[in-house]
């Protein structure tokens, strides 16, 4: 009841104000996205502009070769004389000024020397390790200029620097031949005065990858040339322009792209979305600290005025509470005349009335098992019974009828064992087993050339204590349901031995088995108590062993139809843990 009254004070007052404060962040936050993915957008078009019209004047310089007559001739002329270096390296050199970012321009004549001019500081940049590439990709691409994205190259030794390529393979204007190509050089820093301003706007980090998907361009330079195929973040750039939503390191993101119609460059702009938001974030806390501020004077409000109300109430459901745990001795204080006193009274007299039900149902069911023993005992003397089978035997013995001797015998002694001894009575194991060794005798008179069966129990088990009647039913069982249904002779085989400070054993027929169906039946049975015509002498043995020495000890049941059952009885604590007082060795 005092939560009731405190959930619904608190909601009539907070739900206004909490749907506003949400309905005011969702619209701020939209719009401030929208807004950024707009500007970030044309920002990296923009920034995308720059670059190809940068990329498109490095292709117009790849041309320059075809138009000038002497570095056509000298191209195409074997070897190499004064003439020939300077003209070419002239060339080189006004080539490699047209631009401040041009790191080196390389030429190579129709039989493969290479000449080049490099900006200052950059002694030996080492073409020739080069030059098997370089022909690679403009045989493939003809005439065309071939566009090779950031990768570094070896200069001054063992130094490296990260640039990207513009080539072209240079044909004779007069005999469209072969002649050589050019290859230019570009300081990938080129890119980090077109980048870093997008950067600075929109507080995210811009990348520019390549058609292949390799980065040309990161802020951070041990991520140049990498492989970016299948990620995320080129997987939603699928259109020429646009944004998604991605995570990275567990951290929501944006990503801003546009794609270049020239040369299939893409470059992405991501955007921390905690950065972007942190001033509407901001607002939003603010919105918070007034809620919580209003929801806790609510919340008091509500606690007080509930508090007088509900405290006898919840007094009495936690003396119910001990009550469902078994404690029957609570009362309670009744103060006021109210309901909830009303409640308390009642309550107490109905405590009173159950410990007064279960003394009497406890007292009933002592006076019923009294009767029924009085009964039992009434019914069947037992004297009588030993007295009146010792006659038969005799008679049978005196007409020398010794088959109806010995079975009237073993029937005396299951007799005898059954029912002078009460079912939870302790006995050895040896005492049970001479009990189920005379039922096996029994049985192989009424069922000749039947069954064998045998023992195989350490001695040592035989002085062991254990409630008796456990292993009859299950031998009872294997007779009957394995047995007897099997073409000719079987065996039953009782085995024993330790499991650390358990007692294992098991009985075994090889008779005729069951289906797996049938087994998954019977050792359900054993558990959930429904009755099953096959498994409820089992159960009984399994429900007893459980009561007696504890959830650790059970009983289990393997089969295949056609090979035979083994039933397996395990008693937890058998053997007290101290194996050594009786010799017993582990294992079957």
């Amino acid at each position: 009841m005092q939560k009731k009254l405190v959930v619904i004070f608190v909601f009539l007052i907070t739900l206004p104000i909490i749907y506003v404060s949400y309905s005011s962040y969702r619209t701020n936050s939209n719009a401030k996205l929208a807004s950024t993915t707009e500007s970030a957008g044309q920002l990296a078009d923009n920034a995308m502009d720059k670059v190809d019209r940068y990329i498109a004047d490095l292709k117009r310089y790849t041309i320059l070769p075809l138009y000038n007559k002497d570095v056509q001739r000298l191209l195409d002329q074997e070897g190499t004389d004064w003439e020939k270096n300077s003209t070419v390296h002239m060339f080189l050199s006004y080539l490699t000024h047209m631009k401040d970012e041009i790191s080196a321009v390389y030429m190579t004549d129709r039989y493969g020397m290479i000449f080049y001019n490099n900006k200052s500081g950059q002694h030996e940049p080492y073409p020739y390790e080069r030059l098997a590439e370089w022909k690679k990709q403009t045989a493939a691409a003809g005439v065309a200029p071939v566009l090779v994205g950031t990768h570094p190259i070896r200069v001054n030794g063992s130094e490296e620097l990260q640039v990207f390529s513009v080539m072209r393979s240079i044909q004779s204007i007069s005999t469209l031949e072969y002649i050589g190509m050019i290859v230019i050089d570009v300081d990938a820093r080129l890119f980090e005065g077109i980048i870093q301003p997008l950067n600075n706007v929109t507080h995210g980090n811009a990348v520019i990858v390549d058609e292949n998907g390799r980065i040309v361009y990161d802020s951070d330079p041990a991520r140049l040339g990498q492989d970016l195929t299948g990620s995320p973040l080129l997987a939603g750039a699928t259109e020429s322009r646009g944004s998604f939503r991605l995570n990275i390191g567990g951290e929501p993101y944006i990503a801003v792209y546009s794609v270049s119609g020239q040369t299939g460059w893409k470059t992405l702009v991501t955007i921390p979305l905690k950065e972007l938001l942190a001033p509407i974030k901001q607002s939003r806390n603010s919105m918070m600290v007034m809620t919580l501020s209003i929801l806790g004077i609510a919340l008091a409000a509500a606690m007080l005025i509930s508090y007088a109300l509900t405290k006898p109430l919840k007094q009495t459901v936690q003396l119910m509470k001990q009550v469902q745990r078994g404690k029957l001795d609570v009362r309670v204080r009744v103060k006021y005349n109210d309901e909830i006193g009303l409640l308390g009274s009642h309550f107490n007299r109905m405590i009173s009335r159950i410990r007064e039900l279960l003394d009497e149902v406890a007292e009933t069911e002592k006076s019923k098992q009294k009767a029924d023993m009085l009964a039992l005992q009434n019914q069947i003397n037992p004297h009588f019974i030993y007295n009146t089978l010792e006659s038969i035997r005799m008679l049978a013995e005196l007409n020398d009828d010794d088959q109806v001797a010995e079975l009237t015998y073993l029937l005396g002694l299951l007799l005898r064992y059954s029912i002078t001894r009460s079912a939870d009575e302790i006995v050895t194991i040896r005492q049970e087993i001479d009990h189920v060794r005379n039922y096996l005798l029994l049985l192989q008179i009424r069922f000749p050339d039947k069954f064998n069966f045998r023992f195989e129990i350490p001695e040592s088990f035989y002085a062991l204590p254990i409630i008796k009647l456990v292993f009859q039913p299950i031998v009872e069982n294997a007779v009957f349901h394995g047995l007897e249904k099997r073409q000719g002779s079987g065996t039953i085989t009782i085995r024993a031995w330790s499991d650390g400070g358990d007692a294992v054993f098991t009985v075994h027929d090889d008779g005729v088995g069951m289906t797996e169906e049938r087994l998954v039946t019977l050792n359900h049975s054993l558990t959930d108590g429904k009755t099953d015509k096959f498994g409820i002498g089992l159960r009984n043995v399994h429900e007893r062993i459980r009561l007696h020495y504890g959830h650790g000890s059970r009983l289990t049941v393997s089969s295949r139809l056609g090979e035979g059952t083994t039933v397996t009885l395990r008693i937890a604590g058998l053997l007290s843990g101290d194996e050594n007082n009786f010799g017993i060795n582990a294992g079957p």
